[in-house]
């Protein structure tokens, strides 16, 4: 397991005073009310940066970090990675995992057929999809919702679902 979780990218620079506007990659955009400080990844170089403001704009998070205080310092962290620390987080609910955690696992059939690989994993609105792609490439894309999703085991590292008629 990855020890680093990422939560959001820098996508850009915000206002003269050094914000940097920020995508989110969780589900509680909220989140960034209560955090003090974060890792910024740029280049495999993890810096931490204590969080000095955050506000929210058009679904984007606007963070102001101590000692980042003019645009072009801003700049130079931009298409850089927030990172938090696994250990520092809080205890997922029973039936939530991590994105990163879900990636690379086997998925198979509930009849026992190897359908592929989780490669992808992303939103539509209502609910998860997972992406699984079988090793020709094939993609079949899986709502995860109780009626497909049958168990996901990550200490055997696989995923079982039952393919409803009209899936594949």
């Amino acid at each position: 397991m990855q020890e680093f979780l990422e939560i959001g990218q820098i996508v850009n620079t915000f206002g003269i005073k050094g914000m940097v506007k920020v995508k989110p990659f969780t589900d509680n955009i909220r989140r960034f009310d209560n955090m003090e400080k974060v890792y910024v990844e740029t280049n495999k170089t993890k810096k931490q940066y204590e969080i000095e403001e955050v506000k929210y704009h058009k679904e984007m998070v606007l963070i102001k970090f101590k000692g980042i205080d003019r645009v072009e310092e801003a700049e130079l962290l931009r298409n850089a990675y927030l990172k938090v620390n696994r250990k520092d987080e809080p205890e997922l609910e029973e039936g939530t995992y991590y994105i990163v955690d879900l990636i690379g696992l086997d998925v198979y059939s509930d009849e026992g057929n190897l359908l592929g690989k989780v490669s992808d994993i992303f939103n539509n609105g209502s609910c998860d999809i997972y992406e699984v792609k079988d090793e020709l490439g094939k993609q079949l894309l899986l709502p995860a919702i109780s009626d497909v999703i049958k168990e996901i085991n990550l200490e055997e590292e696989k995923i079982v679902v039952h393919i409803l008629k009209g899936l594949i």
